[in-house]
């Protein structure tokens, strides 16, 4: 097994990035190699840093250039071809690599491998997972930012593909889908949804009909299908409201001595409250439907995340997500659609 990671990709790039394959390759040596795209003059000394230039494990591509964050993601594609994300993407469509994993620019690594690697059969676009903290366990946002605007068609196949994920990779005998609305009855929504109700409800999944907002937190769901636009504030929103609690919590906690000795007694609590939430223990999102492997993390990610992302890439090849998520999408039967 191959993994390709782009060096470039994130806020603390590539010193985090190197940081976290080097870790990988001494965490996870089931992973045959690595493969770090980037500049290589960039990244040389962070190599020698961790020790890791002559391994025999770790290969490197040369890539010129780096998609920035306040780039259009077109850019990938017709400005920027020799990009690390783009060059991670052709390293995929050739199969020198099982996977890829980035934490740079998210609109261009999914525009970048829905070109260049191309869609699973009968999967039209492809989507983000993404993993977040309910009441109790997790549950699945699909899509979680890879596109804005949907058809109801897109929204079905989201929910085949996050089924097989909850299933497979998290042991889910049984996933319960659920279509994010803003009432649990089927006349309320938009169009999209009250469309894709329709769809889901014929389809061969256990559907539980529209949950709202603040419901999927209390685990009435394990996969939550949406379009792009609403599944990303739900995410974002999501991770603003925990950086906001803790800060409160941290305050109300300070005021007085009293206090801060309570505080000091329950510190390991409060440690096992943020580990809940930490990002950086799923390292990434895949991005669910493309012919390949393809890993997202958050800009912001660490050394840690970047080592759990590459673990993450690696099993999703391991239990062969999709090739399941194919046969799903067969058996489901699911009418054509015209969109590429």
């Amino acid at each position: 097994m191959k993994i390709a990671v782009d060096a470039m990709g994130g806020d603390y790039a590539p010193s985090i990035v190197v940081d976290g394959v080097a870790q990988a390759l001494v965490e996870f040596p089931e992973i045959e190699e690595i493969v770090l795209v980037g500049h290589l003059d960039k990244i040389a000394y962070y190599l020698e840093k961790n020790n890791i230039a002559n391994d025999p494990r770790l290969s490197l591509v040369h890539a010129n250039s780096v998609v920035e964050m306040k780039e259009s993601s077109t850019l990938a594609l017709r400005g920027k071809k020799d990009s690390s994300i783009t060059t991670c993407a052709k390293l995929l469509k050739e199969k020198r690599v099982s996977a890829i994993v980035s934490a740079g620019h998210t609109g261009a690594a999914v525009a970048s491998t829905k070109v260049i690697t191309r869609t699973l059969p009968g999967i039209n676009r492809p989507a983000i997972a993404a993993t977040l903290p309910g009441r109790e366990g997790y549950f699945i946002v699909v899509d979680a930012g890879a596109n804005t605007d949907c058809e109801p068609i897109n929204l079905a196949q989201f929910a085949i593909m996050g089924e097989a994920y909850a299933h497979y990779f998290f042991g889910i005998s049984n996933p319960r889908i659920g279509l994010l609305s803003v009432g649990g009855e089927d006349i309320k929504g938009n169009e999209l949804t009250k469309e894709t109700f329709k769809l889901l409800s014929d389809m061969p999944i256990n559907f539980v009909g529209n949950v709202e907002g603040d419901s999927i937190f209390e685990g009435i769901c394990d996969v939550v299908v949406c379009d792009g636009f609403m599944g990303n504030v739900v995410l974002k929103g999501t991770e603003g409201l925990a950086k906001a609690v803790l800060h409160w919590m941290k305050d109300v906690f300070t005021r007085n001595p009293v206090r801060k000795a309570g505080a000091m007694m329950a510190r390991n609590a409060f440690k096992d409250l943020k580990a809940i939430g930490d990002a950086d223990e799923f390292g990434g999102a895949p991005l669910l439907g493309i012919d390949g492997t393809c890993i997202i993390g958050h800009g912001g990610s660490s050394a840690k995340a970047v080592k759990n992302a590459i673990k993450v890439a690696a099993d999703f090849v391991k239990y062969r997500l999709n090739d399941r998520i194919i046969s799903r999408i067969q058996e489901a039967q699911l009418p054509e659609s015209e969109q590429e």
